[in-house]
């Protein structure tokens, strides 16, 4: 029988850690080049295997590979695309297995979040049915850390960080300029559904470094009164405040504050504008001077200011797919199971992939203070462990250098198809 091939693919919004774990996936791989052959990966995700748009990670050499440990995005291009069901789109899996086929593709890894994981499952159970089985792995990936199972996600962790060390920056600014101008910053942050980054920014402030700091979260109903009121008093007692806003905050109504009408790939609202609503609201009310950011885009490509712990997590993940995928396993995932706390400690465990696949880890409401402006201590203890230590890219001449790939294409050997 021949060795057996391998593809992975990026899926969703990437972040600072993502290509760590694609480095665990293609430099375990490479250790067992007895049990596996080439690795390819999708350009552009999932889209890449539809397209039979493969790239040779075996052009580039082990020290390229090894910088992407570093490198932030997603070193093969990423997409936002969900498998339907077979019933609905039975030509994209045939089209699948004919690639994989083609190409000698028995490993598949796919990193992302929980829609990938659904892609994933689907693949594992719906290419045996098609007479050419493939082991699906999935690698947990996703800033919003609301994946079930795993204790947390990779690409969180560094997004925590960001966010914590931007608060805590920006309240000093405002403090500053507090008696003679701005009054409030609002900095709006992602989270659809889960409030866990937005909960990061509660880390900005602790007994060391107290700060006037208002959290709103997607899991509490928005209320404009409540909101304005608490406002007031930090600036009252501060004579300043910082607005943290997850981009998913719902009004009483359940309607997305910052809701533009629009859907993105996956069908969800697209979010986004959430801040300045928040900061005129603030002006017409109460008359304080503000600011306001969106971190968009800047709190999941900082790869230079990543959490260490989040690093590593993402690494060994990517390792731990490929070792589960040579002991046989199918249509899971490797988790990470907290052991303690103090001093943090974690292992990896094996999770099916139906009890991941479309399931949604909000935050759990005691981890926000009873008046829902706030973390909780409980909260505290869990996300500071995952924001720890650093593990900085190499740089020269005062900026990061980040590794660009090769990606040298692998030929085809198909007729085009259309996606």
């Amino acid at each position: 029988m021949r060795i057996r091939n391998a593809f992975y693919a990026q899926s969703g919004g990437v972040t600072a850690v993502i290509n760590a774990s694609a480095c665990g996936v293609i430099e375990t791989a490479r250790a067992n080049k007895d049990k596996i052959g080439k690795v390819y990966a999708g350009r552009n995700g999932i889209v890449g295997a539809l397209a039979e748009d493969l790239i040779d990670t075996g052009k580039d050499t082990a020290k390229s590979i090894a910088s992407l440990r570093y490198a932030p995005s997603g070193a093969f291009g990423s997409c936002r695309f969900k498998l339907k069901g077979l019933e609905e789109n039975r030509l994209q899996y045939e089209r699948l297995v004919e690639v994989f086929k083609a190409h000698n593709i028995g490993y598949f890894f796919y990193n992302g979040g929980g829609d990938s994981a659904d892609t994933c499952l689907k693949i594992s159970q719906l290419a045996n049915k098609m007479g050419y089985p493939v082991q699906a792995i999935h690698i947990p990936k996703t800033v919003d850390n609301d994946l079930p199972v795993t204790d947390c996600c990779p690409g969180f962790g560094s997004v925590a960080k960001y966010v914590a060390v931007s608060v805590r920056e920006a309240s000093f600014d405002v403090a500053s300029m507090a008696q003679t101008s701005t009054r409030v910053f609002v900095m709006e942050v992602m989270g659809r559904h889960a409030g866990w980054i937005a909960a990061a920014g509660g880390l900005a402030s602790d007994k060391n470094c107290e700060l006037p700091i208002v959290i709103l979260f997607p899991e509490i109903p928005f209320s404009k009164e409540k909101f304005l009121a608490k406002v007031d008093a930090m600036v009252q007692q501060y004579g300043y405040c910082s607005v943290v806003v997850s981009e998913g905050v719902r009004g009483e109504d359940g309607k997305f504050l910052s809701d533009q009408g629009l859907r993105d790939a996956f069908g969800h609202t697209q979010l986004g504008g959430v801040a300045p609503v928040i900061a005129n609201m603030i002006k017409d009310a109460l008359g304080y001077k503000f600011h306001w950011a969106v971190a968009d885009y800047l709190q999941r490509a900082a790869r230079h200011i990543a959490s260490r712990t989040d690093v590593e997590q993402a690494y060994a993940l990517g390792k731990a797919a490929v070792q589960l995928a040579l002991k046989g396993e199918n249509a899971v995932m490797p988790a990470i199971v907290r052991l303690a706390d103090k001093p943090y400690q974690w292992s990896i465990e094996v999770a099916p992939l139906q009890k991941v696949a479309n399931v949604e880890k909000t935050m759990p409401r005691n981890f926000i203070t009873k008046d829902g402006f706030g973390i909780s201590e409980k909260c505290r203890g869990y996300m500071l462990p995952l924001i720890m230590g650093e593990d900085y890219p190499p740089y020269k001449d005062g900026l990061p250098q980040y590794v660009r790939l090769k990606n040298v294409a692998v030929p085809k050997k198909l007729a085009d198809f259309e996606i």
